[in-house]
């Protein structure tokens, strides 16, 4: 009985673990830089699947480059990327 029990722990965790790293989560968002103005639209992957913590992530990572975030203007899976590529251009992914 105990080693039904302990498969079933290792199954359950390998798939939640699963599920959990087979969500991919993507954002599109504004960003500005100063003197002199420069503006883009991008599309990022990002680690969390919710706008406020995708926000705090873009943010971060925009910063390091230099770029300010201006918004997050929405989350979504792989099913988005194709028709934001075109817009996004050399931002696309690109941090």
């Amino acid at each position: 009985m105990k080693q039904i029990l302990s498969f079933l722990v290792v199954a359950t965790l390998i798939s939640l673990s699963t599920t959990v790293s087979a969500a991919e989560c993507y954002a599109d968002y504004k960003a500005k830089q100063d003197n002199p103005l420069r503006l883009h639209y991008g599309v990022m992957q990002v680690s969390a699947c919710k706008k406020g913590q995708a926000k705090q992530e873009v943010a971060k990572r925009l910063k390091s480059s230099g770029w300010t975030l201006l918004n997050v203007i929405s989350v979504f899976g792989p099913e988005g990327l194709d028709q934001r590529k075109a817009n996004a251009g050399k931002f696309y992914l690109r941090f």
